[in-house]
């Protein structure tokens, strides 16, 4: 039988999700900032919600192509706004344009991947948590993320949202000592 981390129960999604994405480390830009978007509109929700809405997210957010959406006025966000597929909330939504914006700025002045990275020195930070009561919401390191991103003009990237960003796109490995994707996850890291 596979160990997996407490938090990602039985729903066959989010099992898959666990096993294949949450942890590996990512240094696509636009990935990243894919993510990221989706972390923000995961605030106050459960990540599986938006998960079942990621297809949809794609779609509205034109492949999350920060040139397009960074393009977007009123007539985009209205048609956002009236998508069911989404989480139709108009900050979260002007916010992820705002955010389109202030990514381009970052991407042609460093490399979006690059300055993410530099938050944890350009390699993940291993840990070594045996309970999910161990695991930290935010870190030293989410919150220097997150007043740099603010700073950059970035919205709904509050330092639990960066930690948590941070965990699935392996700038930190937090899957459990007792997880069967623990050391495989550490490896991908000694190869990076």
């Amino acid at each position: 039988m596979t160990k997996r981390c407490d938090w990602c129960g039985t729903d066959p999604l989010y099992t898959d999700y666990h096993d294949t994405e949450w942890g590996v480390p990512e240094y696509d830009s636009r990935s990243l900032w894919e993510k990221l978007i989706l972390d923000g509109f995961q605030a106050g929700l459960s990540w599986i919600t938006i998960l079942r809405k990621r297809d949809n997210f794609r779609e509205v957010f034109e492949g999350f192509d920060p040139e397009r959406v960074a393009n977007w006025g009123t007539a985009e966000v209205e048609a956002a706004l009236s998508n069911p597929g989404i989480i139709r909330h108009r900050g979260k939504i002007e916010g992820a344009v705002s955010n389109a914006r202030a990514y381009l700025e970052i991407e042609s002045r460093e490399g979006f991947s690059p300055y993410l990275w530099g938050f944890v020195g350009g390699s993940p930070i291993q840990n070594s948590f045996a309970t999910i009561g161990e695991v930290p919401a935010k870190t030293a390191e989410s919150e220097a993320m997150s007043k740099s991103l603010k700073k950059n003009g970035f919205k709904f990237c509050g330092p639990v949202i960066c930690y948590a960003f941070m965990q699935a796109c392996g700038l930190v490995n937090d899957h459990l000592t007792t997880c069967d994707c623990h050391a495989p996850v550490r490896g991908l890291a000694a190869r990076g």
